[in-house]
């Protein structure tokens, strides 16, 4: 009469319950690896640091222009230092984006490059700002030069009237058209370029401290207690 049934505690009937609960872990697996390689719809941070780099490489190279139409600019006039900085920024985003995605609490070197690089941002923003002042400053400087050649070397005044008005002297300039024209170009694309430099910036610290305080992980635990799901909340 019974040999139709098996019994609830049978071998038959033990392996659906562990069969079952793998399935039940490994579910969860899948949107995890998912949701945290992806940040507000965006690789992040590859986007911000790929237009990093490029803005670093593009304002280090207008700079070297600079350089080379007389050595007796100034540092300031010149802002290389801010395109190496921002390298700098983007390969430590790149380094960011390598790791692997874990929560937080279980991440300690995780953090503390996330750290990093929301301090590298803010004063990559800082410093663009400075640039720009900088920037704007020889711009109107340079507009209002009045120009004349001394042998290798291009003199320039505020007030060609003025007995004591101050003279710019730039050395290695046979042709003063540039700095009268060439000059104002470069300043006036290297505000842009900084301009462009600080947004994105300013987007990277701010997309890094949504992510760490507006969105953060909480250890939840869901199923077994060997299975640790963590979720987002």
């Amino acid at each position: 009469m019974g040999s139709g049934t098996s019994p609830k505690g049978s071998p038959g009937g033990g392996d659906a319950t562990p069969d079952n609960e793998k399935k039940g872990k490994a579910k969860p697996e899948g949107p995890l690896l998912e949701d945290v390689q992806t940040c507000c719809g965006c690789r992040f941070p590859l986007l911000v640091a790929l237009f990093q780099l490029l803005l670093g490489i593009a304002v280090a190279g207008v700079a070297f222009l600079m350089v080379a139409i007389s050595p007796s600019l100034l540092a300031r006039e010149t802002p290389h230092w801010a395109g190496i900085i921002m390298c700098v920024v983007s390969l430590l985003g790149f380094i960011l984006f390598c790791i692997t995605r874990v929560p937080d609490e279980r991440a300690s070197v995780q953090f503390i490059i996330k750290l990093l690089y929301f301090f590298l941002c803010t004063m990559g923003l800082v410093i663009s700002v400075l640039v720009i002042a900088f920037q704007c400053y020889h711009y109107a400087l340079t507009t209002s030069y009045s120009c004349k050649e001394m042998k290798e070397d291009c003199m320039c005044t505020l007030d060609p009237e003025d007995p004591i008005a101050r003279t710019f002297a730039y050395r290695g300039v046979t042709d003063c058209s540039a700095i009268i024209s060439t000059l104002p170009m470069y300043y006036l694309l290297q505000m842009l370029l900084n301009l462009a430099q600080a947004i994105v910036c300013l987007l990277g610290a701010f997309l890094i401290w949504k992510h760490r305080y507006q969105v953060f992980f909480a250890g939840l635990q869901m199923g077994s207690p060997s299975a640790q799901n963590w979720q987002k909340v």
